[in-house]
């Protein structure tokens, strides 16, 4: 008996300190003066010719990364972004009055509803490893008042106390509420396809 209670104590050490030295995610606060969320939004239709793509990126957002390299299932990414901060880049190629047009359009009832909807926010669910840099990640996106799970690639390069983060991710308008603006009775119409491409740098809380 005494062999025993030996054997369940020295077991029961080993686990304590197996767990003590489990790591824990460490926390990376968003630098947005370093990191970089743009958007690509395409025409389409038979008139497409006469218009244009567009670049728009976000110039306000914030966030945060847990991240654990020995458990990547212990990883989440949190995410904010000022649906009103999203600004069409200007395109030489298209006038100052249209860009303005553009704009009004973008952040007026047809599209993003920045009033009404000042936020547009990810939470991660879950990710998977494909290599040793490239991740898969799934979350909720909450866009137009509508939130719906998405996933996408991520590479992901931690470096001394900063994390970068890379990918492009793709969404559908529709599947948010949002009608994609046409004209020309449809001939000239902004495809349902946007895709989001980030450069994320991240810094460890101290």
């Amino acid at each position: 008996m005494r062999a025993i209670k030996i054997s369940l104590l020295v077991w029961t050490l080993i686990l304590s300190t197996s767990w003590a030295q489990a790591p824990s995610p460490a926390i990376y606060s968003i630098d947005t003066t370093r990191s970089r969320i743009e958007l690509a939004v395409f025409r389409s239709g038979i008139l497409k010719v006469i218009g244009h793509d567009h670049a728009i990126v976000a110039k306000s957002f914030s966030g945060e990364i847990r991240f654990n390299p020995a458990n990547i299932g212990d990883c989440t990414v949190q995410l904010s972004i000022d649906s009103g901060s999203l600004v069409v880049l200007d395109d030489p190629n298209v006038s100052e009055k249209d860009r303005k047009e553009i704009q009004a359009n973008m952040e007026g009832p047809k599209v993003l509803s920045v009033r009404e909807f000042p936020r547009i926010t990810f939470q991660s669910t879950g990710v998977s490893r494909t290599t040793r840099e490239d991740l898969i990640l799934r979350g909720k996106l909450n866009l137009h008042g509508v939130g719906k799970e998405i996933s996408f690639p991520v590479q992901i390069h931690p470096e001394n106390n900063l994390l970068r983060v890379t990918g492009t991710a793709t969404i559908a308008q529709t599947d948010f509420g949002i009608k994609p603006i046409k004209a020309a009775a449809g001939g000239l119409r902004v495809k349902d396809q946007v895709n989001v491409k980030f450069d994320i740098i991240a810094e460890r809380a101290h």
